[in-house]
């Protein structure tokens, strides 16, 4: 049998990319546990928890569709569409965990919710300063005093500020044709990437704060993802190389100290959305894409289960629960939230943009 350079065209309406990032944010959850309940040996390897490798994961994914949907779409509709996607959630959210989590938390805790919004950091100062997704204040008022990890609502939400920043990025570059339309470019920008991060970790940052620090580490995953969609859709999807790539970023990621995550990016990247093609996803998951509301509001959830006596179940017993929880709110933020404003805007009449099928190597 001879092997076909030209491999498949990727199935982006019928993959499990839903599951992939349904599970991504598990891990995140899961991992957060021993955090939030006390409890130690949170699970990681090569100096990151599992949470941190999650959310790697999600970075590359992102890379790879977010990069697809500015190639496809207007410069204005495209940051439309991404703002629509993380804004309005997120937004309900902070309302939702001031105006609910916050008085709840006082009556399980047998306080009483008077001064509950002038004491501060005040509850409507928690939505106020951080409506730019740019996370400044984790606490409101004493109402996380007595847990194991107190005075954080949501540990969780500070990796949106970094994912937006990428979008903006993307949007900036793909205003180039040389971006848009060669392979090469958009490797140049991940090895540029992985560069900056590996000049970090020797110490050189140029004055730069953590911020830009923190950014530059995020960015060669997102970044990796993007050089996959470029080969995906230049290449076509190759199964030989799809399982070739999971043993390659685990060994990069393992092994290789401060840039291993990053070199593993476009292998990870690759391996993950091959995965979704093998791994099939329950047709609700496929249909209900609930792994953003997951995301945010599984740390607040576990706050409150532990203010329940969620740990008199076991540590086991609390992560299944908060699981479960944490689901259900996924779901009504999807159905309420998400899902609503995402039909409104696609709906909106929207300017034709040439497609590209293949980007020149």
């Amino acid at each position: 049998m001879r092997w076909n350079p030209k491999g498949s065209a990727y199935p982006y309406r019928k993959n499990s990319l839903n599951l992939v990032r349904l599970l991504l944010a598990v891990v995140v959850l899961v991992t957060h546990a021993f955090y939030i309940a006390g409890v130690p040996g949170a699970p990681g390897f090569n100096g990151e928890n599992l949470a941190g490798w999650a959310v790697c994961g999600f970075f590359v994914v992102s890379g790879f569709l977010i990069t697809r949907s500015r190639f496809r779409t207007s410069a204005g509709d495209y940051l439309l569409h991404r703002a629509a996607r993380i804004f309005p959630a997120f937004l309900v959210c902070l309302v939702v965990t001031a105006v609910v989590f916050g008085p709840l938390s006082l009556i399980m805790q047998g306080k009483g919710v008077d001064g509950y919004l002038s004491t501060p950091p005040a509850p409507l100062q928690y939505i106020w300063t951080n409506l730019s997704l740019y996370i400044r204040q984790y606490s409101i008022g004493e109402t996380l005093a007595s847990v194991p990890y107190p005075g954080a609502w949501n540990g969780s939400l500070w990796t949106l500020y970094f994912e937006f920043v990428c979008y903006v990025v993307t949007w900036v570059l793909g205003a180039f044709a040389i971006y848009r339309r060669s392979i090469a470019a958009i490797a140049a920008v991940w090895a540029i990437s992985v560069g900056a991060r590996f000049l970090t970790t020797m110490g050189v940052t140029g004055g730069l704060d953590g911020d830009f620090l923190q950014l530059v580490r995020l960015f060669g995953f997102f970044a990796g993802g993007a050089l996959v969609y470029a080969i995906v859709d230049r290449f076509g999807l190759q199964t030989v190389i799809g399982v070739a790539c999971v043993p390659i970023a685990g060994a990069l990621m393992a092994f290789v100290p401060d840039v291993g995550g990053q070199l593993a990016a476009p292998f990870l990247g690759y391996a993950l959305i091959f995965l979704a093609t093998v791994v099939p996803q329950p047709t609700w998951i496929s249909r209900n894409d609930v792994s953003y509301g997951f995301y945010i509001y599984a740390w607040p959830v576990q706050q409150l289960t532990i203010l329940a006596g969620g740990m008199a179940l076991g540590f086991p017993g609390y992560v299944a629960l908060t699981v479960a929880i944490t689901f259900v709110l996924a779901w009504a933020s999807w159905v309420a939230v998400e899902r609503p404003v995402m039909r409104r805007v696609r709906e909106r009449p929207s300017p034709v943009v040439p497609v590209v099928e293949g980007q020149r190597a």
